[in-house]
């Protein structure tokens, strides 16, 4: 409930006093009372007060011998208002009004009117939302306008003194898991090594103390073949890296600091199998460039399926996700999302936006944040540290990956005409055959190709899962041991 406009309000039954009476009337004194000289009384039906006026008073004359008649004296410090100055009360004031008074020594002094206070909250929020969209212009002209309003504006702010020296935020708070995780965040600078230098901005964080780095593939993409890398901690110091190895499938790349400096201290690695919705999120990384960046939310949902690329028409990469609604934008990409104990759960990959798909396209945050669960993408990152590429579970069949809605269908040929289902191959070993519908991987259901790929990139190779599936009408089920794939094809 807004309290700017608060007062008491003077009652309709009193009317104002006029200005210059024509016939002042005449007040007697109480013989006990002393009086104060005033040019002009103003009448006692509406008395008013002048702000910020205390009247000086005369010295009283001496009491005469005649005792007072018992009656309900009025205060003694109450000066008889001058009608000189006719001025409302001021708002949140009672009725009568009560006297100015001068405070004690050491006591505070009371506060002076405030001027009328100005809506200005509206455009300050625009200016920043703009601040965002628009970058450096938007921030200058949020700035200005700001300092126009403290020039313009008494200030508001209520001060509570200083902060004592022992204060410490508990450990389960935002602010200290944010405070904890931050040295351990990079903002990534990727710069290709054409003439055009093109490249971008994203995020990472560190994985061991040997300064490896792990981010998106998408991030460092544009750099892999004769660009440069350079990573910026908190602190403000770049070092320039160099890429370990990638895989644009999983969407994961791991880098490492070609002079690490000593003491890194890798973040936590949670479990996301044991995520639920509900469950606190934080999200650290560089939205549109601003490094350092924390945001908060939940997870929305488990095992989203989602298939994203960067735009530049590579191949897509396929996710079982985590979805969350804290703030992700460009620039996220490849930063850690966090659980309430500061572990890593999540690697911030996509964003669904309005009138786009899935990826990381310049559209802003609309509350779907999708990040790589952590479980896999640690499969992933060991991998490439240790070979340099990645290594894929595969069922041993081509699905079509238009269709939607019924499942994963087993296409009736493979790329270049080869077999769909390959002989001897994992799917052929469990009897699955061209036109045959996968409804079913695990407990988790399967509506498309890409919610297929993406439950079994979930998997390691020689996992064994129950697969689903619907031929001529009829539901089976069958066990398939996964095979494997290295490298991107």
């Amino acid at each position: 409930m807004s309290t700017e406009n608060e007062g008491t309000a003077v009652p309709a039954d009193h009317p104002a006093a006029p200005s210059t009476p024509s016939t002042p009337p005449t007040t007697p004194t109480p013989p006990a009372t002393p009086s104060v000289s005033t040019p002009a009384p103003a009448p006692t039906e509406a008395p008013t007060v002048a702000q910020n006026a205390v009247p000086e008073p005369t010295p009283a004359p001496a009491p005469t011998s005649t005792p007072a008649p018992a009656q309900t004296p009025a205060p003694a410090s109450a000066p008889e208002p001058t009608a000189a100055t006719p001025t409302p009360a001021a708002a949140g004031a009672g009725w009568p009004p009560p006297p100015p008074t001068v405070p004690a020594w050491g006591a505070p002094l009371p506060p002076a009117p405030a001027a009328p206070r100005r809506r200005g909250g509206g455009l300050v929020a625009a200016v920043l939302v703009a601040a965002l969209v628009a970058g450096g212009i938007g921030g200058g002209i949020g700035y200005w306008a700001a300092q126009r309003g403290d020039d313009d504006v008494s200030s508001t702010t209520v001060s509570s003194g200083e902060a004592p020296a022992s204060f410490k935020r508990d450990p389960g708070t935002v602010a200290a898991v944010a405070a904890k995780a931050l040295p351990s965040v990079v903002t990534i600078q990727a710069k290709s090594g054409g003439s055009q230098a093109e490249g971008g901005t994203g995020t990472g964080f560190v994985y061991d103390q040997e300064g490896h780095i792990v981010t998106n593939n998408h991030v460092v993409a544009s750099a892999a073949d004769g660009g440069t890398l350079s990573v910026t901690f908190p602190d403000g110091k770049s070092y320039d890296a160099e890429v370990v190895g990638r895989a644009e499938g999983y969407d994961v790349a791991v880098l490492k600091l070609t002079n690490a400096p000593k003491g890194l201290q890798p973040l936590p690695l949670g479990d996301s199998d044991k995520v639920a919705v509900g469950d606190s999120t934080i999200a650290i990384g560089a939205p549109f460039g601003l490094s350092n960046t924390v945001t908060t939310g939940i997870i929305s949902a488990k095992n989203r399926p989602v298939a994203s690329g960067d735009g530049s028409g590579g191949s897509n990469s396929y996710m079982s996700a985590l979805q969350t609604d804290a703030s992700i934008n460009p620039g996220n990409s490849g930063g850690p999302l966090l659980d309430a104990s500061g572990a890593v759960i999540g690697i911030n990959s996509a964003i669904q936006s309005t009138g786009s798909g899935f990826g990381q396209s310049q559209a802003g945050s609309i509350g779907l944040g999708f990040a790589i669960p952590v479980n896999q993408a640690k499969n992933v990152a060991q991998q490439l540290i240790r070979t340099g590429k990645p290594v894929y579970p595969v069922i041993g069949a081509t699905v079509n990956m238009q269709e939607q809605g019924e499942g994963a269908t087993i296409a009736s040929q493979g790329s270049g005409g080869t077999p769909s289902v390959t002989p001897d191959g994992p799917a052929a070993k469990a009897g699955l055959k061209p036109g045959d519908v996968i409804t079913g991987f695990d407990d988790h259901q399967i509506d498309s190709g890409p919610s297929l790929i993406s439950e079994i990139w979930t998997h390691k190779p020689g996992d064994q899962v129950k697969v689903t599936y619907e031929r001529d009408g009829k539901t089976s089920t069958a066990t398939v041991t996964l095979g494997e794939r290295t490298g991107d094809s």
